[in-house]
């Protein structure tokens, strides 16, 4: 019997303790799956940031060097682990983030989007809901 991969659905600002905890949580999701044999990694977990949680996506967002750079470690781990990291883009837009394409469609003076994060329609959320998914809130 297989176990469908959770999906993590993060609606908390990124100073916020969820946010915080919706990180550990998937490094430690992600090291105990890939310590399993035959598993493929980049197929153990979904992530989508909605709401509020687009704010991880701002690669201008400053941060004290005394607090974690929320931003920059989940970075890190889609690197390590090959992980898309979809951003709703109306949540995004609604908030000042935003990509090269929608600055240009929404004549907005520049882009903000970090490095691997991506800005995606709802749909997506509703394919990764599609199969028997563990949805995990943070």
């Amino acid at each position: 019997m297989t176990t469908m991969p959770p999906l993590l659905l993060i609606t908390a600002d990124p100073s916020h303790p969820l946010g915080s905890l919706a990180l550990r949580y998937a490094r430690a999701y992600l090291k105990n799956t890939s310590n399993e044999e035959n598993t493929n990694s980049s197929e153990t977990l979904n992530v989508f940031f909605y709401g509020d949680a687009a704010h991880t996506a701002n690669r201008l967002r400053w941060q004290s060097a005394e607090q974690v750079d929320l931003t920059k470690e989940w970075q890190n781990l889609a690197k390590q682990y090959q992980l898309s990291l979809p951003v709703c883009v109306s949540t995004a837009l609604s908030r000042g983030i935003s990509d090269m394409d929608n600055s240009s469609r929404h004549q907005l003076n520049g882009d903000n989007l970090a490095t691997g994060f991506s800005l995606v329609g709802l749909s997506e959320l509703a394919m990764m809901m599609q199969e028997d998914c563990r949805l995990i809130q943070f």
